[in-house]
């Protein structure tokens, strides 16, 4: 089971090259992981709860595995909420890596966290507007096969030189450079 204290300890240890959008980020997690009574839960929306995305590098380093998002219709690194049987923080990014693309993923014991970033994520049904404050650790796949998921549109793996076609904001841009 996923301890706060634990987490605040991976997100206080997570300085490399910050910058101040990426240290606001990384305050307001903390902040939550401190005040408020159920940060793991999806269904605290007041502010939000933390979510686990993973930075997936293809078996070259040169690519990075996306997913069309169906519900948010724009390009993503898959990811998503923290469930119980997650033993470790990082074991939810690769939980969600496996659902959302069935990417296979090289093994490592202890994946490096790449990023932060708190967002918004629009209302839908009984879910209010409410923030992700998304941990974005680093793995590397063990091939570049993957499927599509109920939850996306398509995956693909995207090298730099098209972040701009696929969009990816500065946050996702950031996580790259620190792990190359």
């Amino acid at each position: 089971m996923i301890v706060s204290e634990d987490v605040s300890r991976v997100v206080a240890a997570f300085e490399d090259r910050l910058d101040g959008e990426a240290a606001k980020s990384r305050d307001l997690i903390l902040m939550l992981l401190a005040l408020t009574p159920a940060p793991l839960s999806r269904a605290q929306f007041t502010p939000g709860h933390i979510t686990c995305t993973g930075l997936v590098l293809d078996p070259s380093g040169g690519k990075l595995l996306l997913v069309h998002h169906r519900r948010l219709g724009r390009w993503l690194l898959p990811g998503g909420h923290v469930e119980a049987d997650d033993l470790e923080i990082a074991d939810a990014a690769r939980r969600e890596v496996g659902e959302e693309t069935g990417a296979i993923l090289q093994n490592n014991a202890h994946p490096v966290l790449a990023g932060v970033d708190v967002h918004g994520i629009p209302g839908k049904g009984s879910e209010p507007y409410h923030l992700h404050h998304d941990l974005i650790f680093h793995f590397r796949a063990r091939s570049e096969a993957v499927r599509v998921s109920p939850e996306s549109r398509a995956v693909a793996w995207c090298s730099p030189e098209e972040f701009d076609r696929y969009g990816l904001p500065g946050s996702v841009r950031r996580c790259w450079e620190r792990v190359r």
